[in-house]
């Protein structure tokens, strides 16, 4: 009995989206199919080792190709482990991974933008209509005796019972063209993206004999060719190959085939240990961010195998999170096959494979700001900002990471290191200096900076949002303190009792606004500017703690600061009459300074517009 399905709304518009793209990179599609032919071979070849009613299953692991020019189709078959009913409808009718979820939640509405954005993702199955009007599939599970066709033309699906005499999937496309119905065009694609797949792909190819002459009658055997299905790719797990056989443009094809991304990757790191512990390792740095880079439920890039045997995909625990950007595998000699994930996060194996890719891949960083400092950059552009989440809590690789952090500078252009900024450090200097914001140009303008400035010393404008919680927990490098613009102390501290009066009432008039009112010698051409107490977040740090989902924060208030060498204050404390207007006016311009939006900006417009009047 055929069974009608709507696709899930996410699907449609992908599918919609696909189909009426301008999109002019289609040949992914096969480099999606054949990855997903491939992670079910992997399926069931796990289970074949390690679950007692798999291991007597006698099958041939490949996948295979046949063109049929007649009938326009374009069929792509493997012996994986096979999809029941339930699982062709969830996988094949909805977006069950998060990573697709995320491309979606990053189509902009414009088709040219958005079908270059599929171009590097793939996004799976779905892509393969692009090149078709209608896909049929054909699944039988492993050990089960039902098989199920699903077929659709992208609007809606159906699914019935149907015959298939082995286990896998068999995909078969309707094309569109003639395109992709050329052997020699799918061999090269298949060459291109998936030729180190670690299962053959066979294709039917025809192949020409040549002429034969018969020496003693002289007579000549005409040319004739025959189809032979031939295998067409090197089926080789290139990460267990030597360093020496490889190059550069076989790492870039194995990249983007288990990455599903179309550019080549910024940088690659291969690793072989041997002694005690044995285990390869193989690891991406992308040219593009991933665009699930950001969200909590991201797909972790690093698959895991123990001796070539794939265990699975979905660990987080193989490296931590402010790596989450490096795509690769991880190939261990000395651990069980049927390990699982509860114990893999406690096994000591694992933990000192981590360990050591975590230093591999930190040091090959370190060595590319070295020696290629062009090439750093554009990593540190695309992944900073997670690499400095590593600062956060007791990352036991803080010191690593600070030696490759960058930030923006109040003194020159362009981004500079700690060890930089320490090596400009004036002599009687004995602290680097920080400070925290939304916009490096509002920073660099900060009222705090005056007396720095004033005295040429160096901040560090740290305008990306996760500065704001990681810096305040970074507390030295090379020995040498770290610490915010607010508490550094210049000079004897001024004896408040001499402004007692007007910071009492300047108090008095803004409320409940501030928590307290000084004099500073921090300023020198402003009148104003807010700090915090010791203990107390910044404003920088209670918006990202907002965003995060902590909205009922106490509130906060800042302490106004005043410079008592300002004209404004030198009149005020002398006249008073205006004491109240002039003391909202000074948090206004403080507020917006620091980048805080006023809550009564009418008030504000007002006040200001009635000191003009009086100044004229």
């Amino acid at each position: 009995m055929t069974e009608k399905h709507e696709f899930q709304t996410e699907v449609s518009d992908l599918l919609n989206l696909m189909i009426h793209s301008l999109y002019s990179n289609k040949e992914i599609f096969l480099r999606e199919l054949i990855s997903n032919a491939s992670d079910a071979l992997d399926k069931l070849n796990y289970l074949t080792l390690t679950d007692d009613n798999y291991k007597s299953l006698n099958y041939t692991p490949k996948i295979d190709i046949k063109i049929d020019k007649d009938a326009k189709t374009l069929t792509i078959s493997d012996t994986g482990i096979g999809m029941d009913k339930d699982e062709l409808i969830s996988s094949l009718g909805t977006i069950a991974r998060s990573g697709t979820k995320g491309f979606l939640a990053n189509l902009s509405g414009d088709a040219k933008k958005d079908s270059n954005l599929i171009g590097q993702f793939g996004v799976g199955f779905y892509s393969a209509f692009m090149v078709a009007d209608k896909i049929e599939v054909l699944s039988k599970k492993a050990l089960n005796e039902e098989a199920n066709l699903w077929i659709s033309d992208a609007k809606d699906f159906s699914i019935k019972p149907a015959k298939k005499d082995t286990h896998g999937t068999q995909i078969t496309l309707h094309m569109k063209d003639d395109e992709f119905l050329n052997e020699y065009r799918i061999e090269n694609i298949i060459k291109k993206y998936s030729n180190h797949i670690a299962y053959p792909i066979f294709m039917d190819k025809e192949e020409f004999i040549p002429a034969k002459t018969d020496d003693e009658s002289k007579e000549i055997e005409p040319s004739k060719s025959e189809i032979k299905n031939t295998q067409i790719n090197r089926a080789s797990a290139l990460w267990r190959m030597p360093k020496s056989s490889l190059k550069p443009s076989d790492y870039n094809e194995f990249y983007k085939q288990i990455s599903h991304d179309s550019a080549d990757p910024l940088h690659y790191i291969h690793t072989k240990a041997e002694g005690t512990l044995e285990y390869t390792t193989l690891f991406y740095i992308p040219s593009v961010e991933p665009f699930d880079l950001y969200r909590v439920d991201y797909q972790s890039g690093v698959k895991l195998y123990v001796k070539r045997v794939f265990i699975t995909d979905d660990e987080k625990e193989l490296l931590p999170v402010y790596l989450r950007f490096i795509r690769g595998i991880i190939d261990v000699e000395d651990l069980p096959l049927n390990i699982s994930r509860e114990i893999l996060q406690e096994n000591r194996v694992m933990a000192t494979v981590k360990d050591a890719s975590v230093k591999k891949i930190l040091s090959e960083l370190k060595k590319m700001m070295d020696s290629d400092r062009e090439k750093y950059l554009k990593f540190y552009n695309l992944f900073g900002r997670v690499l400095k989440e590593g600062l956060y809590g007791f990352t036991p690789y803080k010191d690593e990471i600070l030696n490759l952090v960058l930030f923006k500078s109040s003194k020159r252009d362009g981004l500079i290191s700690l060890k930089e900024y320490k090596e400009a450090m004036k002599d009687d200097q004995k602290e680097i200096f920080y400070i925290t914001g939304k916009n490096s140009q509002m920073l660099k303008n900060s009222p705090l900076l005056e007396s720095f400035n004033k005295k040429e010393i160096e901040v560090l404008l740290c305008d990306d949002e996760i500065d704001a919680i990681v810096m305040p927990m970074v507390f030295e490098y090379d020995k040498t303190p770290i610490k915010p613009v607010s508490s550094a102390k210049f000079e004897e501290e001024l004896n408040q009792d001499d402004f007692k009066e007007l910071t009492s009432k300047i108090k008095q008039a803004l409320n409940d606004e501030v928590k307290d009112v000084r004099v500073t010698s921090r300023l020198d051409k402003s009148a104003s500017c807010l700090v915090y107490d010791e203990n107390d977040p910044d404003f920088a740090t209670q918006q990202i703690l907002k965003q995060m989902g902590q909205e009922n924060l106490p509130k906060i208030l800042p302490i106004l600061e005043i410079n008592p060498n300002h004209e404004i204050i030198k009149k005020l404390k002398d006249n008073q009459i205006m004491l109240n207007d002039v003391s909202k006016v000074l948090l206004g311009i403080a507020k917006i300074q620091e980048g805080i939006n006023l809550e009564n900006s009418d008030e504000f417009a007002n006040l200001l517009t009635k000191f003009i009047e009086k100044a004229i």
